[in-house]
């Protein structure tokens, strides 16, 4: 299997010209399906550039909820810039932690994959996602220390913390300083589920830093993007109540499946991964039925369903389940 939906999640576009029209929902991303919520009144000057003080400012906050000294953060239009700019910055012996997203595979050009058991034994550069995508897998704190303790002179752990913000207990986002070769990618579109408005961070040495912004210009963010990302991590009220909400309603998508004979074989309070014996027949049983879940192009028994919005959506899953 190697379609458009294999690639990454949110091809809802694409999945309606190929499904059909209709009322779709997207359980694709595992992308949290309860936005922070923009306050309509917000206001951006669209004439003037973004100001590099407000920049400054929503570096200091981010890094206020990562745990992290702000001189050690860079925003980013998008983790997934962060994480393709970063990898140009180092290599030597590079691996990559396999299965994981894509992008780490490209980071950097002869890095290889390698399994979670065998990287424990690699002392050049490792990237590795913490929790890991698609199957959930979770190295604590204290096994992430043992890596970054691990590399070699020449060796950086580059940790992409894409899904930690619901439960930042394993992050090793705080151990970031200019002694460690160490950098940490945090995602903003996950958690507080606005991934349009791009933004994403870099938590690295000072030096990483430096040579980052240089590639990035002068004015890497939007004032929308600068504004909304201020406030949304200032709003700890927000923060701490979804960080309830979403472990809930994940536990309540296992009872769900599990009424349809399915149980999770990943996890993570943002998506379950199933695994069938034909997970293409079970996409597109889903997908007739204007549902879009995430198939695997080198995984065909596996799906990542990400969490329904509401309970109508819940029960269309559950009877796009029971048709097959």
């Amino acid at each position: 299997m190697n379609t458009r939906w294999t690639w990454h999640g949110g091809g809802i576009e694409a999945a309606r010209r190929h499904f059909g029209s209709g009322d779709w929902i997207d359980l694709s991303t595992g992308i949290n399906p309860h936005p922070w919520p923009i306050d309509a009144a917000m206001s951006y000057d669209w004439q003037r550039l973004p100001d590099p003080e407000a920049l400054s400012r929503l570096e200091a906050v981010a890094a206020s909820c990562f745990g992290v000294d702000a001189r050690h953060v860079c925003a980013v239009p998008g983790s997934e810039i962060g994480l393709r700019l970063a990898g140009a910055l180092v290599g030597d012996r590079t691996r990559h932690i396999a299965p994981s997203y894509r992008t780490h595979g490209e980071m950097v050009a002869d890095s290889a994959p390698i399994d979670p058991e065998a990287a424990r034994g690699h002392d050049g550069t490792l990237i590795l996602a913490n929790p890991n995508n698609p199957d959930g897998r979770v190295n604590g704190a204290a096994a992430m220390r043992t890596l970054l303790e691990r590399r070699g002179d020449d060796g950086w752990l580059l940790v992409d913390e894409a899904f930690a913000d619901v439960d930042p207990a394993a992050s090793i986002a705080g151990l970031v300083n200019d002694r460690q070769k160490l950098i940490v990618f945090r995602s903003f579109g996950k958690f507080f589920g606005l991934a349009g408005v791009r933004l994403g961070f870099v938590l690295a040495p000072q030096a990483i830093v430096t040579a980052l912004r240089e590639r990035l210009g002068a004015w890497p963010l939007s004032a929308a993007s600068i504004a909304i990302g201020s406030a949304a991590y200032a709003d700890h009220d927000w923060i701490a109540a979804t960080r309830r909400r979403l472990p809930a309603e994940a536990a309540a998508l296992d009872v769900l499946l599990a009424r349809r004979g399915h149980r999770p074989v990943g996890d993570c309070p943002l998506f379950r991964l199933i695994e069938v014996d034909d997970a293409q027949a079970l996409f597109e049983q889903l997908a007739q039925r204007a549902i879009l879940t995430r198939p695997f192009a080198d995984q065909p028994r596996w799906l990542r369903i990400g969490l329904p919005s509401c309970a109508d959506a819940s029960a269309r899953l559950e009877a796009a389940l029971a048709d097959g």
